[in-house]
């Protein structure tokens, strides 16, 4: 028996069965990955971490010799080496795993799902003129698309530099989607801010190769000059500052973007310069 699938238990379950072994993989979460499943990069190589653990996910979740018990609890362990008797809770889906496809549609349909059955008349949200043809128009260019939520949501930050509440309101009513979906996809993305940004995003890379190359030290000199921390908006609304991952320009490390430009080999006394340019 492992307990806990992430990396690191995923691995030992599968030399063990590899080995000839049976193996009862026991996992509190609904899903086997733990954490590396939800990281974008790993360090120190900056390799895609999705790249590495995708084939042991599915190794696993297919493995004769491998049981996944996840969504389970390991309530009691008794014995001694080479001789112990383990008591596990599985925790109720209301689901049969075996017809599991992962569509998402039995939360939809959820009877407990802490919904208000109420017949309430939805009323149209009210937006300024302006921001009511601009968002109309956004919504129209993608009217035909199977999915538009994304791209619309892409179309309304590029114009609002931002998402504003009232607009994903009125984006909810009109694509008939529920706020809560809207907001969860809104958050999930770092490209989507639902704050106030200014007219020109640094964003700074901490990236490996930009990290060591003095990227730090970058930071803090536009922090120390625009007197804002990174994630913040300067007074004035003309500078946000962002700390991103990787930019994908190692090579020229280390780099920082203004907006849709990328200025590659930076120097801790030029980067006022660059950012003088803007304003």
């Amino acid at each position: 028996m492992v307990v806990g699938a992430g990396i690191g238990g995923i691995q030992a379950s599968l030399d063990l069965a590899n080995s000839g072994f049976k193996v009862y993989l026991v996992e509190e979460e609904p899903t086997i990955g733990g954490r590396m499943a939800q990281l974008d990069k790993t360090f120190p190589t900056n390799d895609c971490s999705m790249c590495i653990i995708s084939p042991k996910l599915v190794e696993c979740g297919g493995h004769p010799n491998i049981e996944n018990l996840t969504y389970s609890d390991l309530i009691d362990l008794k014995g001694e080496p080479g001789n112990f008797k383990a008591s596990i809770r599985r925790r109720a889906r209301s689901v049969d795993e075996s017809l599991c496809t992962g569509c998402g549609e039995c939360i939809n349909q959820c009877l407990v799902g802490n919904r208000v059955y109420l017949d309430v008349k939805v009323v149209e949200p009210v937006l300024p003129e302006d921001e009511r043809m601009a968002v109309n128009e956004i919504l129209d260019k993608h009217k035909k698309s199977r999915s538009p939520l994304i791209p619309v949501l892409q179309d309304i930050n590029s114009h609002f530099n931002y998402l504003p509440p009232p607009v994903l309101k009125y984006v909810a009513y009109k694509l008939n989607v529920s706020l809560a979906h809207i907001l969860r996809v809104a958050t999930f993305y770092a490209f989507f801010s639902l704050e106030p940004r200014g007219k020109h995003i640094i964003s700074v890379c901490m990236g490996t190769a930009c990290h060591v190359r003095g990227g730090e030290r970058i930071l803090e000199k536009l922090e120390d000059e625009l007197g804002i921390k990174y994630g913040q908006t300067t007074e004035d609304k003309n500078f946000s500052l962002d700390m991103v991952r990787c930019i994908g320009c190692c090579a020229l490390s280390p780099v920082i973007r203004v907006d849709e430009r990328v200025y590659s080999r930076v120097r801790y006394n030029t980067v006022m310069d660059v950012v003088s340019k803007y304003g």
